[in-house]
C-alpha cells in the first residue's frame, strides 16, 4: 500500500507540474509543500491531500527517492511517464520541445 501510495505522489506531482508548464513558454519550478501529497489515480484524475505526522513513518516505509535528473511527462495517450536521463541541450534549452 505504502509503494502503490508513494509512486502515486511522484506521478501526481509530476502531472501537477506538467500540466501546469505545458501552457508556459519557459520552464518553471514546481511548487511542492512538505505538508502536501499529490496523488494521480486509477482513473488519471489528480488530487492533493493535506498531510498530517500521525503516518509519517508508515508512508515513508515504502517510499523511494526520485533521482535527481528525471523527467516526468504525459505521453498522447494520456499515460504518465518518466525518464532518467538528459533532457537539455547544451546551451540549457529543453531537448525535447517544439522546433
Amino acid at each position: 500500500m505504502t509503494h502503490f501510495l508513494t509512486k502515486t505522489f511522484i506521478a501526481t506531482a509530476a502531472f501537477a507540474a506538467m500540466t501546469t508548464c505545458t501552457f508556459a513558454q519557459e520552464a518553471a519550478p514546481w511548487e511542492l509543500k512538505s505538508d502536501m501529497g499529490y496523488a494521480y489515480d486509477k482513473d488519471g484524475k489528480t488530487w492533493s491531500y493535506k498531510m498530517g505526522t500521525n503516518n509519517a513513518g508508515t508512508l515513508l516505509k515504502g517510499a523511494k527517492k526520485v533521482p535527481k535528473g528525471t523527467l516526468f511527462f504525459i505521453g498522447q495517450n494520456g499515460q504518465l511517464y518518466m525518464r532518467s536521463g538528459p533532457y537539455l541541450e547544451g546551451d540549457g534549452k529543453f531537448k525535447f520541445g517544439s522546433n
